[in-house]
């Protein structure tokens, strides 16, 4: 129903804001990789929308791209992910992070987000496997058996994600694990 807003922000105070239309202030959820890239207050804003109607409320969640907006989408249609738990799941990882998380199927990165249990991230393991693509615009990581390998090993020695991701972009096509893995350390220690 209400695809995009265009108009002045009028308040910060996440993960809501206000959007001020020519005099209308529309209350809108957005998540925080969204909120942190708002401009200031009194500033030009232009967020595309998911409007929910529930018998005690009707809520609009902005996104600042349609690969967010898609990745919400595709989260609340698994059984037990309302829009809050959607909104929880892209505040705490960005789409190419969720889509590599689908795409190595690591329950681990999803388990970290507030809300998200064991037996949750599986069901989105299982129900998004192939929907975050490039179908939505998101390039996922096609790592191999190897790549995943060397990247967990990563995430164990406590890099992050973006960290252990870039190590892994640097790395040979064919290095195997333990090379792999020596050669990520290098690259991280510089």
């Amino acid at each position: 129903m209400i695809a995009k807003l265009t108009g002045t922000l009028d308040t910060k105070n996440p993960p809501a804001i206000v959007v001020d239309c020519h005099g209308v202030g529309y209350e809108v959820f957005v998540p925080m990789n969204t909120f942190y890239n708002l401009p200031e207050l009194g500033a030009k804003v232009t967020l595309l929308t998911h409007f929910v109607v529930r018998e005690d409320a009707q809520i609009l969640y902005g996104f600042a791209n349609h690969q967010e907006r898609e990745a919400f989408r595709q989260l609340i249609k698994i059984s037990g992910v309302g829009p809050r738990t959607a909104l929880s799941i892209l505040s705490g990882m960005g789409v190419p992070e969720l889509a590599q998380a689908i795409t190595l199927q690591e329950a681990g990165r999803l388990i970290k987000v507030p809300g998200i249990g064991k037996k949750t991230a599986e069901r989105l393991l299982l129900e998004l496997k192939g929907k975050l693509g490039p179908d939505i615009g998101v390039v996922a990581t096609q790592a191999s058996d190897t790549q995943a390998d060397i990247l967990q090993a990563l995430l164990a020695l406590g890099y992050s994600d973006k960290e252990a991701a870039a190590a892994l972009k640097a790395l040979p096509k064919d290095v195997g694990v333990s090379d792999g893995i020596k050669l990520a350390l290098r690259a991280l220690a510089r």
